[in-house]
């Protein structure tokens, strides 16, 4: 059993370990509130630029583009593959990167040939322990989604794609759920499906429109800006996924340090008691024995006299 002294100094550990995960909590906290208004801010333009997406493909109801072209067999076995993997740069986030992370290696068992591109530190030295192979020169960070660091990311993807090393590119990321674990998802990123920019209700516009160019032009360039979006949105969801489960792992770690500290002041109050309670004995048995032989020598004066 601990005694007072070391119960003290455990107390006063468990204190100011709670207080780096509350620290922690309110942090993730507020990079969730500005990714989150960040990402509102620019989805009505995504969302417009997908409407117009739609809307080309009424005058254009076949198009030879090559993000629409139709991909191999899924079992093809010369399917070249690619996954973009989100994972965090850091960890302390719960189970968030091991479940991104476990979708992406039974996707690989069922198709060998993949390209492996790894966004977050997490991920990439995951990697590197387990020696799965990845692209090594892909490296951005996690912990800052941008529009700027989604067109880079978007560049280097399409860079695959466009050369024809890959004939289909998938995206394993968090998918943000309020207050709640978030559910890892893989999406197929490229080549698109038309059947992503119906839109239910849509009202006709009888006015006819003219493509400059040609509207196979027109979706040839559009198409890369609605990919980048795609991105970004999976960034951010991502994002806010991992601050959501930092902050559930943070407030568990805070409740279980109360709980300790619940219990070792109560062990402490004890000690000090027991100890406050033995020097009482001690003082009391003290004064006693001093009573005792006074008595003893004041009742030998009286003999001697």
């Amino acid at each position: 059993m601990l005694s007072a002294s070391e119960t003290k100094a455990r107390i006063g550990s468990i204190a100011d370990t709670k207080k780096i995960t509350d620290a922690m909590y309110m942090i993730s906290s507020a990079k969730m509130r500005r990714a989150l208004r960040e990402l509102q801010e620019t989805t009505p333009y995504f969302d417009a630029l997908t409407e117009k997406i739609g809307e080309l493909f009424r005058y254009i109801p076949e198009t030879d583009s090559r993000y629409f072209r139709v991909p191999p067999p899924e079992t093809s076995p010369h399917k070249n593959h690619g996954i973009l993997l989100i994972t965090s740069d850091k960890g302390l986030a719960g189970v968030y990167n091991q479940a991104a992370i476990q979708v992406c290696e039974d996707y690989m068992t069922l198709h060998p040939r993949t390209t492996l591109f790894v966004l977050g530190e997490y991920g990439r030295q995951y990697c590197l322990r387990k020696k799965i192979p990845f692209v090594e020169d892909f490296q951005y960070s996690a912990g800052h989604p941008s529009l700027p660091a989604a067109r880079k990311i978007c560049a280097d993807l399409l860079e695959y794609y466009d050369s024809g090393r890959l004939d289909d590119i998938n995206i394993i990321y968090t998918d943000y759920i309020a207050a709640r674990p978030g559910e890892c998802k893989k999406i197929k990123l490229l080549p698109l499906e038309l059947t992503r920019f119906h839109t239910e209700g849509r009202k006709e516009n009888p006015t006819e429109k003219q493509f400059l160019p040609s509207p196979d032009a027109v979706l040839e360039g559009i198409i890369p800006s609605y990919v980048m979006g795609f991105i970004y949105g999976s960034l951010v969801e991502s994002f806010c996924s991992e601050q959501q489960a930092r902050m559930n792992a943070m407030k568990s770690a805070s409740d279980n340090a109360e709980e300790m500290l619940r219990a070792l002041r109560l062990q402490y109050n004890k000690l000090r008691q027991s100890a406050i309670t033995g020097e009482m004995t001690e003082i009391a048995a003290g004064a006693k024995a001093q009573h005792t032989k006074r008595e003893k020598r004041n009742s030998e004066g009286s003999y001697g006299a």
